[in-house]
């Protein structure tokens, strides 16, 4: 006798839903509310009985299928498109949210910040909210939220918290709140909403947050001091030849190592953002790549290159040893290779695209550890002619 699985998740308003046949295939279906009635909708897809590597391959593209048929009704259903009823306001606020998160996982980076703000409105708000539920006073409630929450929370939500409270990092805040802004921008756009009632609430201010970087002379310590871990400090100082991120360098490979020319170039995608690079890197830079140990290009640059608690004190130790007393981490590294290249004269859009940067108002940033340089060699000047007197 054919059985249906009713052991489903609660947050999509369209549900994969399965039901064992008499001839041992797994039906999937779609189950939803439309008009008032319940519908359960073939999509002409089954899963195979048996465990064999095949078998398990094909049931994974099958279900991958499904998912991506189950997201087009959701999204069919929530926007009204064609010939279907518009919900306007009434359109449930999670789910929307879902589909405008599926929609960003081309971008590793945005896709965890908006992933991470979802967190949290599953939090404050829960299955049944709509968009008409969504005022002013609700937006301004959600900022409240992200003020006054745990970091967190929601991996122990309804669980007395003991001990020091630790709440979100200002660029957190205005990370989520931006992204629940981003959301109703695009419901006012796509008609669910009259206006964005995030429009009435004043955004949180951003963080004033110190980056840490080294001056070339600071650099040239490091190249001339011994570090204990070598693997580090070919890390290290090819990250501040060529700013770029420790988790780019960590999955760099050598088949994206290239010649172009006379430069050695690197052709890979960000991590954090997804978005696709060619960095020419300067000739200081490539004595630090060191040499492709085999033919497979799938290689790692630095395979025995590893970022943990140890690594950090090791960096300290010889940032000691070189006579370098700053408190800094291995992101100093990306800070120093844009500091150094703004402070010789380098134009900030060419600084811009050499971080990968998609804005170059990221970059401006540095532009305020420019302008403190630029005191210090006028203090000095100061200095000079007190001297004199």
């Amino acid at each position: 006798m054919a059985s249906e699985n009713t052991n489903f998740g609660t947050q999509e308003i369209v549900k994969l839903r399965r039901r064992t046949s008499a001839s041992g295939n797994t039906i999937l279906f779609l189950d939803y509310v439309q008009f008032g009635d319940r519908v359960r909708e073939s999509i002409g897809l089954s899963l195979l009985p048996g465990n064999t590597m095949a078998i398990k391959e094909k049931n994974r593209l099958t279900l991958a299928k499904a998912e991506s048929i189950r997201l087009e009704k959701e999204r069919e259903l929530l926007l009204g498109n064609h010939d279907r009823v518009n919900l306007g306001n009434k359109t449930l606020f999670l789910p929307y949210y879902r589909l405008l998160l599926e929609d960003r996982k081309a971008s590793v980076g945005n896709w965890g910040n908006w992933n991470s703000c979802l967190k949290y409105l599953e939090v404050y708000c829960d299955e049944k909210t709509t968009f008409a539920d969504i005022t002013p006073r609700w937006v301004q409630g959600f900022k409240t939220f992200l003020d006054t929450v745990e970091k967190d929370t929601y991996k122990v939500a309804k669980v007395p918290r003991t001990g020091e409270f630790n709440g979100l990092s200002q660029n957190s805040k205005i990370s989520y709140f931006n992204k629940l802004r981003a959301c109703l921008n695009q419901a006012f756009k796509d008609g669910i909403i009259s206006a964005n009632p995030a429009d009435a609430v004043k955004g949180f201010k951003s963080a004033e947050s110190e980056r840490q970087y080294l001056t070339m002379e600071e650099v040239k310590k490091l190249a001339e001091t011994e570090c204990r871990n070598p693997f580090l400090k070919r890390a290290f100082m090819f990250a501040c030849f060529t700013g770029l991120r420790k988790s780019d360098l960590l999955k760099l490979t050598w088949g994206e190592v290239r010649k172009f020319g006379d430069y050695t170039r690197l052709v890979f995608k960000q991590k954090k953002t997804g978005g696709q690079e060619y960095l020419d890197i300067p000739k200081a830079a490539e004595k630090y790549l060191g040499t492709q140990g085999g033919a497979d290009n799938k290689d790692l640059v630095f395979p025995h290159f590893k970022y943990d608690s140890y690594t950090s004190v090791e960096l300290r130790r010889w940032a000691m040893a070189a006579g370098i007393t700053k408190d800094f981490t291995f992101h100093a590294s990306r800070h120093t290779f844009a500091v150094i290249l703004l402070s010789s004269g380098t134009d900030i859009y060419t600084v811009s695209k050499l971080l990968g940067h998609r804005e170059i108002s990221t970059t401006q940033v540095y532009a305020h550890l420019i302008d403190s340089r630029k005191q210090e060699a006028v203090d000095k000047i100061s200095d000079i002619f007190n001297s004199m007197k």
